[in-house]
């Protein structure tokens, strides 16, 4: 799999969690693992395991595979590995670029951006989708056509917390339920994730970008979705929500005409590679038509 830092370097890595799904999906055996762990009884089983003070004992070995750097993260005494997994970033790691005509990243990630075509048609990963069996709804489908689609995917080593892009009017959350599915793209060969996965979205009616559908997508095991609002108004940078365990993904999906997304994220996604972001940073500008 190959990553791009914003100053153009890039990296190719195959850890040991790409192996570890590898097998899931790709194995007889593995399949036949995956067949119980998606089921409901055993995400709830998996939640309450890691939300117990014995699941303690996982976090420092958590912390040293993934090389997590604590010193960005605000001091505290973890109850439970999933307080941990949600644990909160110094404001001061994490800059929100207030610039009204920037369009930020919700989130830290690994960003794919897709043009959605006039059939609504786009493709994830060599898998094609559409906006109508995604949101459940042709109507709110077609409000986004030849608009763009950005794909935001945490790993587990990723900051958890996610942010407003802009100022404006939220609406209500909708909940699809689903079976939760690593967001990997290693998966993408066997089942259509953000199809069968659980999810969430509401419309943000922003400022400066139109009407913004923000989706945010469960994952493998847990992969619980926290958003603390319905309907409010909101503010560029404030918290939205956050992912407990479970690699996770928010999906943006924006108007025709209202954004321009920054040139090295397209060019990277045209050939394949998703490209490394922080939260709150800019990664377009709005179009002025």
């Amino acid at each position: 799999m190959k990553y791009a830092h914003r100053n153009g370097t890039i990296i190719e890595k195959n850890g040991g969690q790409d192996r570890f799904l590898s097998f899931l999906y790709r194995r007889k055996l593995g399949m036949m693992l995956l067949l119980q762990v998606v089921k409901p009884k055993y995400s709830i089983f998996m939640g309450r395991l890691l939300n117990h003070s014995i699941s303690k004992v996982m976090i420092w070995p958590f912390i040293l595979i993934n090389k997590i750097d604590m010193t960005e993260y605000k001091k505290c005494k973890y109850k439970s590995f999933n307080d941990f997994f949600t644990r909160e970033i110094k404001p001061e790691k994490r800059k929100i670029d207030f610039n009204p005509k920037h369009f930020i990243s919700p989130c830290d990630s690994r960003l794919s951006v897709y043009c959605i075509d006039e059939s609504s048609n786009f493709i994830i990963k060599n898998t094609s989708y559409t906006l109508e069996s995604l949101l459940r709804d042709k109507n709110l489908a077609d409000r986004y056509k030849g608009g763009v689609l950005l794909v935001f995917r945490l790993t587990v080593g990723d900051y958890h917390r996610y942010c407003y892009i802009d100022n404006g009017y939220k609406t209500k959350n909708y909940r699809i339920k689903g079976v939760l599915h690593t967001v990997n793209p290693i998966v993408n060969d066997k089942v259509k994730i953000y199809k069968e996965n659980t999810r969430e979205f509401a419309i943000l009616h922003s400022e400066n970008f139109g009407s913004l559908l923000i989706m945010e997508v469960g994952a493998l095991l847990v992969g619980k979705i926290v958003n603390y609002h319905e309907e409010k108004f909101v503010k560029r940078g404030e918290e939205k929500g956050k992912f407990e365990f479970g690699g996770s993904t928010i999906i943006v999906c924006i108007e025709k005409d209202k954004v321009i997304i920054d040139e090295d994220i397209l060019k990277n996604s045209a050939l394949g590679i998703e490209t490394i972001v922080k939260m709150g940073e800019k990664i377009g500008i709005a179009n002025k038509l």
